[in-house]
Protein backbone atom coordinates (compact mmCIF):
# COMPACT_ATOMS: atom_id res chain seq x y z
CA UNK A 1 0.00 0.00 0.00
CA UNK A 2 1.28 3.13 -0.91
CA UNK A 3 2.19 5.94 2.37
CA UNK A 4 1.44 9.12 1.32
CA UNK A 5 0.05 11.69 3.74
CA UNK A 6 -3.72 11.87 3.05
CA UNK A 7 -6.60 14.07 4.36
CA UNK A 8 -9.28 11.18 4.55
CA UNK A 9 -9.01 9.44 1.72
CA UNK A 10 -7.05 12.87 -0.11
CA UNK A 11 -3.42 11.86 -1.18
CA UNK A 12 -2.39 15.85 -0.37
CA UNK A 13 1.33 15.07 -1.21
CA UNK A 14 0.86 13.95 -4.69
CA UNK A 15 -1.67 16.83 -5.61
CA UNK A 16 1.24 19.62 -4.58
CA UNK A 17 3.89 17.51 -6.59
CA UNK A 18 1.44 17.51 -9.34
CA UNK A 19 1.34 21.44 -9.16
CA UNK A 20 4.98 21.74 -8.47
CA UNK A 21 5.64 19.92 -11.91
CA UNK A 22 3.47 22.18 -13.85
CA UNK A 23 4.75 25.12 -12.50
CA UNK A 24 8.45 23.62 -13.69
CA UNK A 25 6.57 22.90 -16.82
CA UNK A 26 5.57 26.55 -17.57
CA UNK A 27 8.78 27.65 -16.42
CA UNK A 28 10.64 25.80 -19.15
CA UNK A 29 8.28 26.46 -21.95
CA UNK A 30 8.19 30.21 -20.96
CA UNK A 31 11.80 30.04 -20.59
CA UNK A 32 11.94 28.18 -24.56
CA UNK A 33 9.57 31.26 -25.29
CA UNK A 34 11.87 33.73 -24.23
CA UNK A 35 14.65 31.90 -26.37
CA UNK A 36 12.41 31.79 -29.43
CA UNK A 37 11.80 35.76 -28.58
CA UNK A 38 15.17 36.66 -28.24
CA UNK A 39 16.48 34.37 -31.72
CA UNK A 40 13.23 34.70 -33.74
CA UNK A 41 11.54 38.17 -32.90
CA UNK A 42 8.06 37.18 -32.18
CA UNK A 43 5.21 39.41 -32.47
CA UNK A 44 3.29 40.70 -29.20
CA UNK A 45 0.46 38.54 -30.17
CA UNK A 46 1.79 35.30 -30.88
CA UNK A 47 3.66 35.39 -27.67
CA UNK A 48 0.30 36.48 -25.70
CA UNK A 49 -1.39 33.62 -27.76
CA UNK A 50 1.83 31.17 -26.65
CA UNK A 51 1.57 32.24 -23.00
CA UNK A 52 -2.08 31.61 -23.06
CA UNK A 53 -1.32 28.12 -24.45
CA UNK A 54 1.38 27.63 -21.70
CA UNK A 55 -1.15 28.36 -18.91
CA UNK A 56 -3.78 25.64 -20.49
CA UNK A 57 -1.28 23.07 -21.28
CA UNK A 58 0.35 23.20 -17.32
CA UNK A 59 -3.08 22.95 -16.10
CA UNK A 60 -4.47 19.97 -18.77
CA UNK A 61 -1.20 18.30 -17.07
CA UNK A 62 -2.39 18.28 -13.26
CA UNK A 63 -5.52 17.73 -13.92
CA UNK A 64 -4.83 14.83 -16.26
CA UNK A 65 -2.57 13.73 -13.48
CA UNK A 66 -4.99 14.07 -10.59
CA UNK A 67 -7.37 12.51 -12.72
CA UNK A 68 -5.56 9.74 -13.65
CA UNK A 69 -4.61 9.28 -9.45
CA UNK A 70 -7.86 10.04 -8.23
CA UNK A 71 -10.10 8.04 -10.17
CA UNK A 72 -13.40 9.66 -8.97
CA UNK A 73 -15.35 13.04 -10.21
CA UNK A 74 -11.98 13.24 -12.44
CA UNK A 75 -13.19 16.78 -13.85
CA UNK A 76 -13.83 18.34 -10.24
CA UNK A 77 -10.05 17.38 -9.05
CA UNK A 78 -8.99 18.75 -12.42
CA UNK A 79 -11.00 21.95 -12.01
CA UNK A 80 -9.58 22.10 -8.59
CA UNK A 81 -5.87 21.70 -9.83
CA UNK A 82 -6.13 24.60 -12.43
CA UNK A 83 -8.19 26.72 -9.93
CA UNK A 84 -4.96 26.23 -7.30
CA UNK A 85 -2.65 26.61 -10.50
CA UNK A 86 -4.31 30.67 -10.84
CA UNK A 87 -4.28 31.18 -7.38
CA UNK A 88 -0.60 30.77 -6.96
CA UNK A 89 -0.05 32.63 -10.07
CA UNK A 90 -2.19 35.48 -8.57
CA UNK A 91 -0.87 35.34 -5.28
CA UNK A 92 3.09 35.81 -7.06
CA UNK A 93 1.74 38.22 -8.80
CA UNK A 94 0.64 40.42 -6.07
CA UNK A 95 3.93 39.06 -3.81
CA UNK A 96 6.07 40.51 -6.49
CA UNK A 97 4.23 44.07 -6.83
CA UNK A 98 1.47 44.19 -8.83
CA UNK A 99 -1.23 45.64 -7.19
CA UNK A 100 -4.52 44.23 -7.64
CA UNK A 101 -6.60 46.84 -9.11
CA UNK A 102 -4.08 46.83 -12.26
CA UNK A 103 -4.86 42.78 -13.34
CA UNK A 104 -7.94 44.08 -15.07
CA UNK A 105 -9.94 41.66 -16.70
CA UNK A 106 -7.47 39.87 -17.44
CA UNK A 107 -7.78 38.21 -13.96
CA UNK A 108 -11.20 36.45 -14.70
CA UNK A 109 -10.03 35.33 -18.17
CA UNK A 110 -6.74 33.79 -16.99
CA UNK A 111 -9.19 32.25 -14.34
CA UNK A 112 -11.46 30.43 -16.44
CA UNK A 113 -8.61 28.88 -19.22
CA UNK A 114 -7.14 27.62 -16.30
CA UNK A 115 -9.57 26.12 -14.33
CA UNK A 116 -10.93 25.03 -18.10
CA UNK A 117 -7.51 23.24 -19.10
CA UNK A 118 -7.45 21.80 -15.52
CA UNK A 119 -10.83 20.11 -15.73
CA UNK A 120 -10.18 19.11 -18.93
CA UNK A 121 -7.28 16.98 -18.79
CA UNK A 122 -8.96 15.50 -15.97
CA UNK A 123 -11.87 14.62 -17.99
CA UNK A 124 -9.20 13.41 -20.35
CA UNK A 125 -7.42 11.11 -18.18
Amino acid sequence: MEKTKTLGDLPILFLLKTLLFSYILTGALLALLAFLLYKVGLTEKIVSIVIIAIYVAATFFAGFMAGKKLKNRKFLWGLLMGSAYFLVLAGISLVLGKPAGQLGDSVVTTLVLCAAGGMLGGMLS
